[in-house]
Formats: structure tokens, sequence, C-alpha cells
């Protein structure tokens, strides 16, 4: 089949954006990959699937799936991708956009030129993350790579674990980062950030994602490592979280509140690929 896309990025983290409104589209997991592929297809971190609402209370079904061709529940920086797609592809003529994932409903809201983003509720209970312990804890310490790391656990519609480190350029990203995706802890493997605090509103990450190892920025994983060091105690609303792609800023009020992500969305290219 030809499919028409649109090559997008957020702080550096790419997307493959494809209209399933106005064309079929049947994405599998080897077209997946294909697409992904950085030699022989588009090339992309996660390919984004806008198709027409599954429910009256949203206006898009919003559908991720990452390079290996797995299908995830959240991604922030595609959020933002998406809801500067379909408000000027003209799939929308409203700047506040109501769409459906398998994490739940997200709003997302165009600001100026950056894009606002709901990301939902934090997860903290390990069942919800999903986390192989039997009680929430702040931290929890796992051995890999040769040593002992601590480690603090959120959900944001998908898994993340939070790691300290005094320099984010010297942390081992992705040996600690594989090793605890693919580790028991997490049965459904996990996003791992690696956060060096600045400040009490200012942190530096990177981020080793699940399906796409480590890429330039990650939405949830910045709000992952914000949530943590709020909750915690050590950071405070609004925090600034450079990426190596760049600077997202992260607003939250507290448990049982929803995490808001503000940041930049592009346009690269235009295209049409036959698989």
């Amino acid at each position: 089949m030809k499919i028409r896309f649109t090559k997008m990025h957020g702080l550096g983290n790419d997307f493959v954006v494809i209209d399933g409104i106005h064309q079929s589209v049947t994405l599998d997991p080897e077209t997946v990959r294909r697409l992904a592929d950085r030699h022989f297809g588009v090339g992309c971190d996660q390919v984004l699937l806008v198709e027409p609402p599954s429910r009256p209370d949203v206006d898009f079904q919003y559908r991720i799936f990452n390079a290996d061709g797995s299908e995830v529940a959240q991604c922030g920086n595609g959020a933002r991708c998406f809801a500067r797609f379909v408000r000027e592809r003209g799939l929308i003529d409203r700047d506040r956009i109501r769409v459906a994932t398998r994490a739940g409903a997200l709003v997302l809201e165009l600001v100026g030129d950056q894009v606002r983003v709901d990301m939902g509720v934090p997860r903290f209970d390990p069942a919800s993350i999903p986390l192989a312990v039997h009680e929430e804890m702040p931290e929890y310490q796992v051995a890999v790579a040769g040593r002992s790391w601590i480690f603090s656990a959120v959900s944001l519609g998908n898994p993340h674990a939070v790691i300290q480190v005094e320099d984010v350029d010297t942390a081992p990203v992705a040996e600690v980062g594989g090793a605890l995706q693919a580790h028991p802890l997490f049965p459904a493997q996990v996003n791992v950030g690696f956060m060096e605090v600045v400040s009490s509103r200012e942190i530096r990450l990177r981020v080793f994602e699940r399906g796409s190892r480590e890429t330039l920025a990650c939405g949830s994983g910045a709000c992952a490592a914000a949530v943590v060091g709020m909750d915690q105690g050590f950071l405070r609303s609004p925090v600034t979280v450079t990426l190596p792609g760049g600077v997202l800023t992260v607003r939250w009020e507290g448990r049982g509140k929803p995490v808001y992500l503000t940041g930049p969305a592009e346009f690269v290219f235009e295209g049409e690929i036959e698989l």
C-alpha cells in the first residue's frame, strides 16, 4: 500500500504522523518497523496515527507505535505534534483538542507556538505502573550492570523509572537503561530517566525509552522525573526540564491532580511511501 505521511519532531524526538481519516491505513508491527527504519524507511522514534473518534466525547483517536512495532499508550512529545498536525492540516478548527488514547483521554491545547498537554494524573501504586513489588515506596533498589541502583517509579499512562545522578552527561544510560527495561521488576518493560537536579525548579534529563532506546527528548519521561522530584519535595512547580533535544516545562499541583507538559512541535517534511 502507498501511505502519505508527515515527518515531525518535538525537541528531536521524531515522528512519522499519518492521517488515518482521509486514507485507509493498516499498521501492523512489520509495517511500523519498515516506516521507522532510518536506512530503508522514513526513520523515526515513533509512528503516530490519527483516527476518527472512537467515542462521542473526543475529537480523535490517537495511536502511538514505537520503532520496534509495539503499540504504547502515551507519548507527550507525540501528543504535541499530533495537536499541531490536526490543527494545521484542517482536521479541526479549534485550539483545544480532546483525544482518546490507550491511557485514557488527553486534552491538547495550542498556545502560541507551543502546545500544552494535560498528561493525566500520575499514578504511584505498583499495580498501576506496573512494578512487581508488594507495596508503594518513594524509592526502590535493584542490582543491574554490576552495581545497586536506587530508582523511583510512576505511571504517566506508561511506566517510568527515575534515577537521580550527579551528571547526566556521564550517566550509563544505554547500559543501565537497557538492563532495567528488561528486568522482571517491570512486567510491561519501562522507560528509564536519568535526572540531574540543577535547582529546585530545573533538572537535566536523559531517557532510555522502551522500544526506541535513548531519544533526544521524552515528554512523558520529563513529566515522570519532575513529578517524582515534586512529590518527594526537592523540586517545585513549574519545573524546567532540559533534555538533549531542548527544553520542556512541567506543572503539577500534587497527588490526584493532572500534570501539564508544555513545549514545541515542528514540521519537517511530507512524503509518500510504498509499503
